[in-house]
């Protein structure tokens, strides 16, 4: 087969249009008039400086708080003692005559803080100053909670803004009052000072030039290598079908839906932690969706073309590979809530097309979705809708720097610390190249996105609607493999867990350690993984989140095999793997474009 005809094989365009849930073709926030032209241009270009937030939703969150503290004069008065108590047992504490100094006598850090966890914080003069940081920081904590009358999302956000501007403070990010540093200054003769300025020319040329730091992962040659075949194309996925590594498979096909606001291989990292190669070994047969990264062309790119051209079209594809088998779905981050939707409206067409469904750190109710949604509410809505439709795109580095502000110390930080004050590059691992791989999201499909399952929980309350009808979540009952990660701050897990009320399906709900990420990557040979597990089936009573805790058995290892075990009960018995892409006798399979395909080189 020629190269021509393989395109003429696996190629399928269909147009995009701009849809509404009403039928009607429209984009969101449209100007209709100069000067909602004029309006959007304003913010726009605000925006630029404030790297996308809204200055109106920040200043009347600190307004709401402040007015009502300054009306509480019960909170002052708490406050006020609180701050003498510190003060009076900071000083005696330095004035303490004890021979032998206790660190950390007055405040510890929280077990997840790790700025003060190198032994030279429990030097006496380090110590003190790390313990009246923290301190501080524990005395504002309290005066942006529990303050009577205050909106709670407000409250979150002056919290979240206050606890900004200390991490900026904290004595960790000045080479004199942080002990690390000035060792390294002795043991280097300031030397490390010279490297810093290295890494800060470097990452600033990258930043300038749009062009990540040089690294050793290539996609194709070191990451993203489980061989396989691109078998489908439209103008939006490439759909990739991997080659079976065992002589028999599992009759029923896995289909793996990832976020576009990431890259598929993920899944699918170096070959020791790799998703895709473990099922593969396993015996499954595995396709997976890869997402065309968008341009400003795409800006009127719908979540029900996302959809269409996504789910529905990769299921058709493997429909017509593997003809009369149901599929084991699985979705991972905003893939797993596409999958929902997706399974929800498959329920009613095609009721036996999925045979299980399984979702990883997905959220298919969003009321408690963690300090994202601190970003989400309808000034900052609107804010971000004016950037986009200017720009046709939420681009990377936007995506990229919200989610780093929900972890400031972890990725922020104490990178500039390691990088610029002490001079040193920590190694880059194949997940930090993958993180530093970003997507752009399309200016519809982001704004639909956040109006109707963040700001208004649609999906979740039965008002989400495909091809002009509503769906139900309730309407799913595909049996569910369900995975939340302990450390999560995208889609924390008590947010996940709430698909134990919303489908009528037997759910088998994991907890793993670790993040939204790392979490997910549980690799069989790293020896840190562990998680709970346990099975609700959807007759049986609905127990709390916090009562699930202490009653699901904790187990040692990577919930791979958890999953594993899972697809294996609900699965035939071993078959021949079916032919790549469908090739007949008449066709050769070996034409076909080898994985990972165009799509996920695209920067």
């Amino acid at each position: 087969m020629t190269a021509q005809a393989m395109d003429s094989k696996v190629v399928t365009f269909e147009p995009v249009k701009p849809r509404s849930q009403d039928g009607a073709v429209r984009a969101p926030s449209e100007p209709v008039s100069a000067f909602d032209v004029i309006d959007h241009l304003a913010h726009a270009t605000i925006a630029r400086w404030t790297g996308g937030l809204s200055p109106a939703a920040l200043t009347l969150a600190m307004l709401d708080w402040q007015l009502h503290l300054a009306i509480s004069p019960g909170k002052q008065l708490t406050l006020t003692r609180d701050a003498i108590r510190d003060a009076m047992q900071f000083f005696e504490t330095l004035a303490s005559p004890h021979p032998v100094y206790r660190t950390w006598s007055m405040i510890a850090p929280a077990p997840n803080d790790r700025r003060f966890s190198e032994p030279d914080w429990e030097l006496p003069a380090f110590n003190m100053l790390a313990q009246a940081f923290l301190l501080t920081e524990r005395w504002w904590q309290s005066a942006t909670t529990d303050v009577h009358g205050v909106a709670r999302h407000d409250a979150a956000i002056a919290d979240f803004a206050i606890r900004q501007w200390l991490d900026v403070l904290a004595p960790t990010n000045f080479a004199l009052t942080n002990p690390e540093v000035l060792r390294k200054i002795m043991e280097t003769g300031g030397g490390n000072f010279v490297g810093g300025l290295h890494n800060w020319l470097e990452d600033w040329k990258a930043l300038v030039t749009g062009h990540g730091l040089e690294h050793e992962f290539a996609v194709g040659q070191n990451v993203a290598v489980t061989k396989g075949k691109l078998i489908y194309r439209n103008e939006l996925i490439e759909l990739i079908q991997y080659s079976p590594t065992t002589s028999q498979v599992r009759p029923e096909p896995v289909l793996i839906v990832p976020a576009w606001i990431m890259k598929y291989y993920i899944l699918d990292l170096s070959p020791h932690n790799s998703l895709v190669r473990f099922l593969v070994e396993n015996g499954f047969t595995v396709f997976m969706i890869s997402w065309r990264n968008p341009t400003p062309e795409d800006r009127d790119i719908s979540l029900e073309d996302y959809r269409r051209l996504g789910v529905d079209a990769a299921i058709e594809v493997i429909n017509r590979i593997v003809p009369g088998q149901p599929i084991h779905a699985t979705g991972y981050c905003l893939g797993g809530t596409l999958l929902s939707i997706a399974a929800a409206r498959l329920s009613k067409g095609k009721p036996d097309c999925l045979r299980t469904v399984t979702l990883l750190a997905a959220q298919t109710d969003f009321t408690e979705a963690g300090e994202l949604t601190l970003f989400i509410n309808e000034s900052q809505v609107a804010f971000l809708e004016d950037m986009m439709w200017q720009r046709g795109v939420l681009e990377t580095n936007q995506m990229a720097g919200a989610f780093q502000m929900l972890r400031s110390n972890d990725l922020i930080w104490s990178r500039m610390i390691r990088d610029y004050l002490i001079g040193e590059r920590q190694p880059l691992s194949d997940l930090m190249a993958w993180n530093a791989d970003a997507t752009r999201m399309p200016y519809r499909m982001h704004s639909e996105y956040l109006r109707q399952l963040f700001l208004d929980n649609d999906l979740a309350e039965g008002r989400y609607r495909v091809d002009g009808q509503p769906i139900s979540l309730s309407d799913l009952h595909a049996p569910m493999f369900v995975v939340g990660t302990l450390r999560d701050h995208v889609a924390p897990w008590k947010s996940t867990f709430k698909i134990h009320f919303l489908a009528d399906a037997d759910t088998t709900f994991v907890l793993t350690n670790g993040g939204h990420n790392a979490g997910i990557v549980a690799a069989p040979n790293e020896p840190w993984h562990s998680y709970q597990v346990l099975t609700k089936l959807k007759d049986g009573p609905y127990i709390g989140p916090d009562e699930w805790l202490k009653v699901a058995p904790k187990r040692e290892g990577s919930w791979w095999h958890e999953w594993v075990a899972f697809l294996n009960a609900h699965s035939g018995e071993p078959v021949s793997p079916p032919s790549m892409g469908g090739a007949g006798k008449d066709e050769d399979a070996t034409a076909l474009e080898a994985a990972p395909g165009r799509y996920v080189l695209q920067h």
